[in-house]
């Protein structure tokens, strides 16, 4: 048993973070020996398990809240246009306010900044709600929603992200994001389902009704939390200061930079098809709400082995598996183009979502390991700020999908997001060799 073995063994699972809880050397990242890990090992530390559980409620709501958003806006509407403008309206105020997100994540104590963000989630989720059960909804509420929610989310994730090396230690940390990534995949395959069902039967109020309830659970277990302060090494100055210096870092960072770019351009490729959905379900397969979200619910399943295949298997090949993830994804949207049969795509979801599954978890999880623990806010930040673009190619991709069809467009998608893919296969020999 080496040193760090011992080191981790010596650690008690529940201690208390402090300012420089679990630093990890971005080069000191070796293989460990061991195989594959037990898949919720990091669930014994007390802290990570109410902040994962707090996680699983939120995705449990946000997923539902997906379903029920993008079925009542093409309902009210008809239009994939418009659907994309309200999908899309969650990247501005998130380009806009995710670089101050961070430089909070870094300065404030990150459990109350979730916690903040999280009971604003619920006061506007009831708001949505009562405004559907009086008969006063309009797609425009649900634009300033999505707006809200962006701004929300902006501050919420980059204290999310940050907050995770703060509570478990540098070997369980693969594990740990994997985990995060696999709760949100666990709810996109049984929230969909679930607010597809309560759409069918009791309308889109109840839904909303649902998803925010499950958002006041979230509240609470991340309540049950430890405070985790920030790490400030003497750091000091404006917020602009930090914000440049935490830019600056990611710059002078290659390795980090790239796995931002092919973490983005996955997303920025896949993301515009979840949108497109309820195109797929009205237009091309003729189904209704419930259709939609067992569609969904099969893309989470195939997440939801992506995630939890990371989460096992350690420091297996990472750089290789998230690159192969892409391929997976593209391959799954071109059979999801060229098959217009439900049947079928509730399989092709399968491979979808198993593609989107390995490239989130290994996106996330690469980036923190290589980032020192005072930038962690701020770098988290900058994906959320690349994440931010993601629904921005959803505005062409609905255009496209007006113009020449849904079909086509995810046609168009997958071929750009397989090429994408084989440059980053051939040129990055860095990315290709991590473990």
């Amino acid at each position: 048993m080496d040193e760090h073995t011992r080191s981790a063994d010596r650690t008690p699972a529940d201690a208390p973070p402090s300012a420089e809880a679990h630093p990890i050397d971005p080069d000191d990242l070796t293989p460990r020996s061991g195989g594959w890990r037990a898949p919720f090992a990091s669930l014994a530390n007390k802290d990570f398990r109410y902040i994962w559980l707090g996680m699983l409620f939120l995705a449990a709501g946000v997923e539902m809240e997906i379903v029920a958003i993008g079925y009542l806006v093409y309902d009210l509407t008809g239009s994939a246009f418009r659907l994309g403008i309200v999908e899309a309206s969650f990247a501005f105020p998130t380009l806009l306010f995710s670089l101050f997100g961070g430089v909070l994540a870094d300065r404030m104590d990150k459990r109350l900044i979730i916690q903040i963000a999280q009971t604003l989630e619920v006061f506007v989720g009831f708001t949505v709600a009562f405004l559907i059960l009086t008969d006063a909804i309009t797609w425009t509420h649900l634009l300033i929603m999505a707006l809200i929610e962006g701004s929300l989310f902006a501050f919420m994730m980059p204290a999310r992200q940050a907050i995770v090396p703060r509570l478990v230690s540098s070997d369980q940390l693969t594990n740990a994001i994997s985990l995060n990534t696999a709760a949100f995949s666990a709810m996109t395959l049984l929230s969909p389902v679930l607010a597809g069902g309560i759409y069918g039967l009791a309308g889109p109020g109840a839904v909303f009704l649902t998803l925010s309830s499950l958002k006041v659970v979230s509240v609470i277990f991340t309540t049950l939390v430890r405070p985790v302060p920030p790490n400030r090494d003497g750091e000091g100055g404006s917020v602009m200061t930090e914000i440049k210096q935490g830019l600056g870092y990611v710059w002078n960072n290659r390795l980090v930079l790239l796995l931002m770019v092919l973490g983005f351009i996955s997303f920025f490729l896949s993301w515009p098809f979840h949108t497109l959905i309820p195109v797929f379900i009205k237009d091309i397969y003729g189904l209704e709400a419930e259709a939609m979200g067992l569609m969904l619910g099969f893309l989470g399943a195939g997440a939801l082995v992506g995630s939890m295949f990371v989460a096992t298997a350690g420091r297996w090949h990472r750089g290789l598996v998230m690159i192969g993830g892409g391929f997976v994804t593209a391959i799954g949207l071109f059979l999801v183009a060229g098959i217009p049969i439900y049947y079928a795509a509730l399989a092709i979801m399968l491979l979808v979502g198993l593609g989107e599954g390995l490239t989130w978890a290994l996106s996330s999880t690469l980036t923190m390991e290589r980032t020192t623990d005072r930038f962690r806010g701020r770098v988290s930040s900058i994906s959320m700020l690349t994440m931010g673009l993601m629904p921005l190619g959803v505005l062409p991709a609905g255009y496209l999908a007006e113009v020449l069809g849904g079909q086509i467009t995810v046609a168009i998608l997958g071929a750009t997001l397989f090429v994408c893919s084989l440059l980053f296969l051939v040129t990055q020999k860095q990315i290709r060799q991590m473990q």
